[in-house]
């Protein structure tokens, strides 16, 4: 089975001069992916860029919907087998059907996964790396698209960070 991969290009409209908005923009958009996956039912694998990156995941999955809580826990925490949805910046241990990136390489260990997702900042230098992602992932044989990501008028990425 071919390793399906979308990028969703991330709105310029929430973004300022600063990186923090475009970093939580990309952490609200991670969290939607995770729920929206967990209801499907399947299990999700969240690869951050370092520790701090998976407990700021972490953290927002925590307050993300208090209407639907998305089961989650940083590796090595929680149940044996992990919770529905796995946050950390080392490769996971078993496996999951969904990879969620947000490193800023493709992780050797992507062609494991049947869906993967990443995202393409409104910022230069990122959405330069997320282009390096894109052939990269085309190198690899996976399927991959794009879709641009259009924000309600009432949702404010930065509130959830």
């Amino acid at each position: 089975m071919q390793t399906q991969v979308m990028f969703y290009i991330l709105p310029s409209d929430d973004i300022t001069e600063d990186n923090d908005k475009n970093v939580s923009s990309v952490i609200y958009q991670a969290c939607l992916q995770a729920s929206y996956f967990y209801r499907q039912k399947q299990r999700v694998f969240i690869y951050t860029e370092d520790l701090q990156q998976a407990e700021l995941v972490d953290e927002n999955l925590w307050a993300f919907n208090a209407d639907s809580f998305v089961p989650h826990n940083l590796a090595g925490e929680g149940p044996k087998q992990g919770a529905a949805v796995e946050i950390s910046h080392n490769a996971p241990k078993g496996r999951r059907a969904v990879l969620i990136n947000l490193s800023t390489t493709v992780p050797n260990f992507a062609n494991q996964f049947n869906y993967i997702v990443d995202f393409v900042p409104h910022d230069e230098t990122l959405k330069q790396l997320a282009r390096e992602r894109f052939k990269a992932c085309r190198q690899w044989g996976f399927n991959v698209e794009n879709q641009k990501i259009e924000l309600p008028s009432n949702t404010n990425p930065s509130d959830a960070s």
